[in-house]
């Protein structure tokens, strides 16, 4: 399907992608048709990409859920996913994660490019990659509770990682917003800079991904994701073992 009739679009030039939501007219609002398009994202990227930029058209990177799909009759609407059984009704939320569990692929590094608004899933997909580059502008919010409903793409686990249970409860719970100042203090900005310079600081921070050897920042990016699961022998075993397999390869002697 097109970038028209999904609301979202994949560009790849040589080891750079980007996904672009582009639905500037309802703030990039988000609907399972533009989750779908996302998941099938992951299939079609060239093996050569190592960096996924995720950006939002217009004034603000996501308002969240296209409220008026899902309080509609059609078949995606809260109404139609109440009327499932609870296994197929999870089964289809899996499909909706798929769109964003993706960018935690080991191959390659995602980062957010976010301006203006990021609601609720606008917020869990920033918290889907890896790193966060925010313009002053950007606020952050996880609004599903006033909608009596929970964050139920694959944000929750990622905001503990980034601020821990309490301030996670405190944001979850509230659905209050916070401004890039907050979202920097509190860890979940890599950088915030000036609106003017959010695109060239997305560069410049790309062009420090890719300056170092690929198979080395895998390495590196397998061992930081799953460190807080492992105890403090296991990691040491896991940086001793990664290096190996580096040093292996370096001299020619890899796989």
């Amino acid at each position: 399907m097109t970038a028209e009739a999904t609301g979202v679009r994949l560009e790849c030039d040589g080891p750079v992608a980007t996904v672009t939501l582009c639905r500037p007219d309802v703030l990039n609002a988000q609907t399972p048709s533009m989750w779908r398009a996302m998941s099938d994202f992951s299939r079609d990227l060239p093996g050569d990409v190592r960096v996924v930029v995720v950006r939002g058209e217009g004034r603000a990177f996501s308002a969240g859920l296209d409220l008026s799909t899902a309080g509609s009759s059609g078949a995606e609407s809260f109404a139609a996913l109440a009327t499932l059984s609870e296994q197929e009704c999870a089964d289809r939320i899996a499909e909706y994660q798929d769109g964003f569990t993706w960018l935690h692929r080991p191959d390659v590094v995602t980062v957010a490019a976010v301006q203006g608004h990021a609601i609720g899933a606008g917020f869990q997909l920033a918290l889907a990659c890896d790193l966060r580059v925010l313009a002053e502008d950007a606020k952050f919010s996880m609004g599903e509770v006033t909608l009596g409903l929970v964050p139920d793409l694959a944000g929750t686990g990622r905001l503990v990682d980034l601020v821990g249970y309490s301030r996670a409860l405190e944001i979850c719970a509230t659905g209050r917003r916070l401004d890039a100042a907050e979202a920097d203090r509190i860890g979940l900005a890599t950088l915030v800079v000036p609106n003017a310079e959010l695109d060239a600081a997305v560069r410049d921070l790309t062009a420090g991904l890719l300056a170092n050897n690929r198979d080395a920042v895998v390495e590196i990016k397998a061992l930081l994701a799953g460190a807080t699961g492992r105890s403090a022998a296991d990691q040491q075993r896991a940086e001793r073992e990664a290096q190996t397999r580096r040093l292996r390869d370096l001299a020619g002697r890899g796989e």
